[in-house]
């Protein structure tokens, strides 16, 4: 994807659903400044970090960056086939990573942690946590190298105009009385932004964020992914038990997308999706189910991995093939999904 990111979510037994599940602390404090701590915990050094538990891959230019459990976060400058462990100030789960260009990204994770880097993913700073809150940021979203969002648990959503330097609690900005958890956040072209979540929850922002409309969706269970597609105000909607719906005006109307597997209707749950440099779209998630589209979203092929692994993102690796994340860490596939000769990648 150009602009280097989608949404993904992580289950340890059901990864797309387990965040939206688990019982978090409300958050609180209207404004944040970014203040590390003074003693620094650093993810521990493993040769087995880019087959742990990885939950979302981006590109930052040429190179790959992958983040997870543990605060493992692993880059790859040669398509994929080898990792390298990023020394990273945090041993939390980190969900989610954005970058804007080759060299400026952002990660998040448990403890509401925001995590930045100058480097294209080499070296990361900690910007930003809140320990009272007890409760993750699930997915990030920059629109340059200043201006960008954090949402999450409890209807979380932090503002930064200054590059992270401080965060903003905006949460009150949505008309979210039940505090619905926010899973993902992604721009629509020629539109603005949309925000998608717990029990069908949806905002969208045509003004980069200032303002937001809730909007009554078409399902009413919870959505773990959105993402733009290279069509002008369309959009698609996942979530659970391999729900998908499409929209063509900004989320004003929705037709839901039937997805056929090889044993009837896809039942999966969807969490992670990519559009990719020629306007296709992959988006994979439970039971190794990886769907692709080439009409903007309108269809979709269904490949279920024989290994039936949880899936959480998915990125092209530069080469024709596709990385995706998950359970077993980073796998390299064919476009389809299904497995190339490197079954696995590696440190």
């Amino acid at each position: 994807m150009s602009r280097c990111r989608p949404p993904a979510l992580r289950n340890t037994a059901l990864l797309a659903t387990a965040l939206s599940l688990l019982g978090f602390a409300m958050l609180s404090a209207p404004v944040f400044a970014a203040e590390a701590p003074a003693d620094v915990v650093y993810a521990t050094e493993s040769a087995k970090a880019a087959k742990s538990l990885i939950l979302d891959v981006v590109h930052a230019g040429a190179r790959l960056v992958a983040v997870g459990d543990r605060g493992h976060i692993v880059y790859s400058d040669d398509q994929g086939k080898t990792w390298t462990q990023a020394k990273v100030p945090t041993r939390q789960l980190l969900t989610a990573v954005y970058f804007v260009d080759d060299k400026n990204g952002w990660a998040v994770g448990h403890d509401a942690q925001i995590l930045a880097s100058a480097d294209g993913g080499l070296t990361w700073t900690k910007q930003f946590e809140d320990l009272a809150r007890e409760s993750p940021l699930l997915d990030v979203w920059f629109k340059d190298a200043s201006s960008g969002f954090a949402v999450g648990a409890y209807g979380t959503l932090l503002e930064t105009t200054d590059g992270g330097k401080n965060w903003e609690d905006v949460s009150d900005r949505l008309d979210n009385e039940d505090q619905f958890h926010l899973n993902a956040i992604a721009a629509v072209k020629d539109a603005g932004l949309f925000i998608v979540g717990e029990s069908g929850s949806m905002f969208r922002s045509a003004d980069d964020g200032q303002t937001w409309e809730k909007l009554e969706g078409p399902y009413e269970g919870s959505l773990f992914g959105v993402i733009g597609t290279a069509q002008p105000q369309t959009l698609l909607a996942y979530g659970l038990r391999g729900n998908l719906y499409r929209s063509t005006d900004f989320g004003s109307n929705w037709e839901q997308v039937e997805l056929k597997a090889a044993r009837g209707a896809l039942e999966f749950g969807l969490s992670g999706g990519t559009l990719l440099e020629d306007g296709s779209i992959v988006i994979v998630g439970n039971g190794g189910s990886v769907i692709s589209s080439s009409d903007n979203g309108e269809t979709f092929s269904v490949f279920n991995r024989p290994d039936r692994i949880s899936l959480s993102s998915v990125t092209a690796a530069g080469n024709g093939n596709l990385i995706l994340t998950g359970q077993g860490g980073l796998h390299i596939t064919q476009p389809n999904g299904a497995e190339t000769n490197n079954k696995k990648a590696g440190l």
